[in-house]
């Protein structure tokens, strides 16, 4: 199967405001559905949350939703844009972990991870306060991204890319980053030890937007990887990586072992990014991006079990 799309370039003009991409698909599974978020860019570049719901028996059924939440009031963190990354079920709640982004000066943006809270199934959210859950701080200066979040054993555990700096390429500054590991009681307030998680293969490498799942007792993560001098449609472009760990923290790379064929049609021979796994009773079904960072649409791939 090459090229399926789940959601095009042409189903933005569902909302009049939309004017390309679709980026970052995360996923939350009902029993006859799944919704899968992502957020397409106004004529402003910026990036508002949406969901479409997708029918399980037949992924080419779609219901449109509208946009789950607002950008933030100017001034703060999610102010120029919002892209969700995480959905976790609790207690009759649905908490969304986001990227909040702005503008910046120096560099061409600055993120951090924000969280929003929703008691009508997902259909839409609330901020629980108006700053970040995972911001700069002493250890990690430059910033944070990308989180998913799952909880085991009432422990929340989120893994995250964190900047470490930038690098100037083509007279711009590009950001470098890897993933990192956090947890928490309560899913707001989260202890960061500055654990590193999946370690760039070189130095000008970066990895970020993990997608988690557990299955005996193996914690299993889809993430993207790339190079910095040449990764918008280039050869440092993001590809899909893969990585095994037994306790979560530590990882071994299998990146060869992704058991999905990705990267081999019109829409993804250039770049493949921002995983998202959905495991399923009999598949798994990989939710990604493809090339220029998703202005075609999602993609998916399935692997029988």
């Amino acid at each position: 199967m090459v090229n399926k799309f789940i959601f095009q370039e042409k189903n933005l003009k569902h909302w009049d405001w939309a004017v390309s991409h679709a980026c970052v698909p995360t996923a939350l599974t009902f029993d006859s559905f799944i919704r899968v978020y992502f957020s397409p860019r106004n004529n402003k570049g910026q990036s508002i949350p949406v969901y479409v719901d997708i029918d399980k028996k037949n992924l080419s059924i779609i219901k449109y939703g509208e946009p789950i939440i607002k950008l933030g009031e100017i001034g703060t963190f999610d102010d120029g844009g919002i892209m969700p990354c995480s959905v976790v079920k609790n207690k009759g709640k649905i908490y969304l972990y986001y990227v909040g982004w702005n503008p910046s000066v120096s560099v061409p943006y600055r993120n951090s991870i924000g969280v929003c809270v929703s008691n009508d199934n997902g259909i839409s959210f609330k901020r629980i306060f108006k700053g970040p859950i995972i911001d700069r701080n002493p250890q990690e200066p430059y910033f944070t991204a990308s989180p998913c979040v799952i909880i085991e054993n009432n422990i929340w555990k989120m893994w995250y890319a964190s900047s470490t700096g930038f690098v100037e390429t083509k007279g711009k500054q590009s950001p470098l980053y890897h993933i990192k590991y956090a947890q928490s009681l309560d899913g707001i307030n989260w202890d960061r030890q500055n654990k590193s998680c999946i370690f760039p293969t070189s130095p000008y490498e970066c990895t970020a937007r993990p997608s988690v799942i557990k299955e005996n007792e193996l914690y299993k993560m889809w993430y993207c990887y790339r190079g910095s001098f040449d990764y918008r449609d280039g050869e440092d472009s993001y590809q899909i990586g893969y990585s095994e760990s037994y306790n979560g923290i530590d990882w071994e790379r299998k990146d060869n072992n992704i058991k999905f064929n990705v990267g081999v049609g019109k829409y993804d021979n250039k770049m493949a990014c921002y995983p998202n796994i959905i495991n399923l009773e009999d598949k798994q079904i990989l939710l990604y991006n493809g090339n220029s960072f998703g202005k075609k649409g999602i993609l998916y791939r399935i692997n029988k079990k």
